[in-house]
This record gives structure tokens, C-alpha cells and sequence, in this order.
């Protein structure tokens, strides 16, 4: 464990020395929130959103980016070099394989969100290449979501799912359309969270942690020092994504951090006990659901404004006081969630 809290502090070091010059080059590269007129994903306007927003442009997006790269290379070369650094590897599944996974779940989302924040940014949305429509991407989404549960399903041959109190069900080649769910969810869960400022990092991180604990209780290294450096990485980035915020992660960090939060659940074992760590990010997505739902077949809205926490901010609660709130909700479903992992 001495050895993880080293490779947090490194992270955080790292992500602390570079956040601000990285700020810096956003702005010059003007990528920064522009003003729009938003859209769902039916192209009808969402006036709540902008008006609650509105004072947001102008800060910079695609924090994420310097995450997923500081991430990936220090884990390229802490997990090559791991006998320098002391920590014994030991592994659940093979080695190779285990990290792979996590590497191409991490960059291939992460590549997916750029393009949308590229969009978004400059926009691009009528140029040819550039004009998919949420359909296209959701579906780009999904096969993303399917090769890689067909890579732990194959490469690491995981099909179980551990639901405490009942048993152990083996699901065989089920279990790929069931991770692929649970992957694309938490993917836009995160995404969607996204919405306030220091929210799905404050969030992300309380999962991490959780995590952190399950996968030092099963010796898993591969997956621990993963999650290590990005819990580092997120602690200095969430001190420039506090209100008001000097930085956004953007769809590139979202979208990334939010399959590859999934892809750590479906490693550890544990997919029930993931949706229960991560009940604030459930919560998140299923009022936008109940929401989207509600206007394609009622033909009417079922909240003023969808998700809940932008709903919450159309009642009157202050910004800050929704994020604390949420993350101390989302504290305790970490704590319950743990509860079942270890009961």
C-alpha cells in the first residue's frame, strides 16, 4: 500500500505542475466553452440549460485529455518497471491482458470525447465529416462498449457476476451484451454528471477510492496502481474544477473516465456492487432516461429540466450547495457499496 500512496503523490505532483501552462494553451487554442444554443438528442432546445449556464463560457474543456495522457504514460512505465519501484505484481487475470483493457478502454473513449468536444468547440457541426448526430456516436458507443466486453470475456475469461445475499451466476456469452451495458451507461452517466462545476470529479473520485480498497483486498496490482495514479491525478485536478471552476474535463475526459470507472467494476467482480458505489452517477442517468422517455412517447416533459442536478439548480439551490450534497450522498453509497463487497 506504501507504494500506492507513492504513485498517488506522483500523479498529483505531476497533474499540479502541468495543469495550469496546460490552462494556459487551451485559451490560446481557444478551446473554450463557446455560447450555443443547446440541443437534446431529439434537436429540441433546452433554454433551461443555457440560461443556467450561461455564465460557464469561456472556461476551458478537455481537461481530460491531460489526465488520460499523464495517466497512461506513467502507467505504461510504472507497470514495465514495477520491480524499481518495489510493489510485488500480482494479478487476478493475466497480466497482459488485464492491462490492455483498461488501456484501450481509457485512450478509446477518451478519443471518442475528443471529437465531440472538438465539435462542440469549434463548431463543426456542418461539415460533412464532422456532423454525426447523437444516434451515430451513441452507436460508435456501443462498439466500443462490445469489443471490449468481448475482450474480458475472451481474453480474460470473465463471465460471472457476484450479486451478494443470492449467488454466484455464470452468464456465459450473456455476460457481453450485460458488460457492454454497463460500460456505455456509466460512460454517459459520467458525462452527464459533467454538468457543475467540480461534480463528476468530486463524484469519480469518491468511486475510485472504493475501488481502491476492493482491489487492494484482492492483491489485484495491475488494477491498483492504476486506479492510484488517477486518484492522484484527480485530486489536482479537482482543485482547479471547484466552483468556479478554471477548467471542464470535457466529453474527453467524462466519456473516458466513465467506461473505464465500468471497466474497474466488471475487473474487481463486483457490477452490482459498481452501480451501488456509483448510485449518484445511476441516479444522474436514469432522471435523464425518465426524462427522454417521457418527451418520446407522452410527448410531454416529466421535470422542468433534466438531469437532476440541473433540475435542483432550476429550484433554486446554489451550485455549491448540490455538488457538497451530492458528494456526501455519494460518500455514503461508496460506504455501502464497500458494505456488500466485504459483508
Amino acid at each position: 500500500m506504501t507504494q500506492i500512496l507513492g504513485l498517488i503523490l506522483l500523479s498529483f505532483f505531476i497533474i499540479s505542475v502541468l495543469l495550469v501552462p496546460f490552462i494556459n494553451y487551451l485559451y490560446k487554442l481557444k478551446f473554450i466553452r463557446q455560447k450555443q444554443t443547446t440541443r437534446d438528442i431529439f434537436e429540441v432546445r433546452t433554454p433551461i440549460f443555457d440560461k443556467l449556464h450561461a455564465h460557464k463560457i469561456g472556461t476551458p474543456v478537455g481537461g481530460g485529455a491531460l489526465i488520460v495522457i499523464v495517466v497512461s504514460v506513467l502507467y505504461l512505465i510504472v507497470i514495465n518497471s514495477i520491480s524499481i519501484f518495489g510493489v510485488e505484481q500480482t494479478s487476478v487475470y493475466p497480466f497482459k491482458q488485464e492491462f490492455q483493457v483498461i488501456l484501450i478502454t481509457f485512450i478509446s473513449f477518451a478519443a471518442l470525447g475528443l471529437y465531440d468536444d472538438l465539435r462542440k468547440t469549434f463548431a463543426l457541426k456542418r461539415a460533412k465529416f464532422w456532423g454525426l448526430r447523437f444516434r451515430y456516436k451513441f452507436l460508435i458507443q456501443w462498439i466500443l462498449g462490445l469489443a471490449i466486453a468481448s475482450y474480458l470475456y475472451w481474453g480474460l475469461g470473465i463471465d460471472l457476476v457476484n450479486i451478494r445475499f443470492f449467488d454466484v451466476i455464470d452468464l456465459g456469452i450473456l455476460y457481453v451484451p450485460f458488460a457492454a451495458f454497463t460500460i456505455v451507461s456509466f460512460a454517459n452517466a459520467v458525462n452527464i454528471s459533467d454538468g457543475l462545476d467540480g461534480l463528476a470529479t468530486g463524484l469519480l473520485l469518491i468511486c475510485l477510492l472504493a475501488f481502491l480498497v476492493i482491489s487492494r483486498s484482492i492483491l489485484d496490482t495491475t488494477l491498483s496502481i492504476f486506479i492510484g495514479l488517477w486518484i492522484g491525478s484527480l485530486i489536482a485536478f479537482l482543485y482547479f474544477n471547484v466552483w468556479p471552476a478554471r477548467i471542464w474535463l470535457g466529453d474527453v475526459g467524462a466519456l473516458s473516465f466513465g467506461a473505464t470507472l465500468a471497466v474497474c467494476g466488471l475487473l474487481l467482480g463486483k457490477p452490482i456492487a459498481l452501480g451501488v458505489i456509483g448510485g449518484m452517477f445511476i441516479l444522474e442517468v436514469m432522471s435523464s432516461l425518465v426524462q427522454l422517455f417521457s418527451k418520446k412517447i407522452f410527448k410531454k416533459k416529466l421535470f422542468d429540466v433534466a438531469p437532476l442536478h440541473l433540475w435542483l439548480q432550476n429550484k433554486g439551490w446554489e451550485e455549491s450547495k448540490i455538488v457538497f450534497r451530492f458528494l456526501l450522498a455519494q460518500t455514503m453509497f461508496a460506504i455501502f457499496g464497500l458494505w456488500l463487497s466485504f459483508f
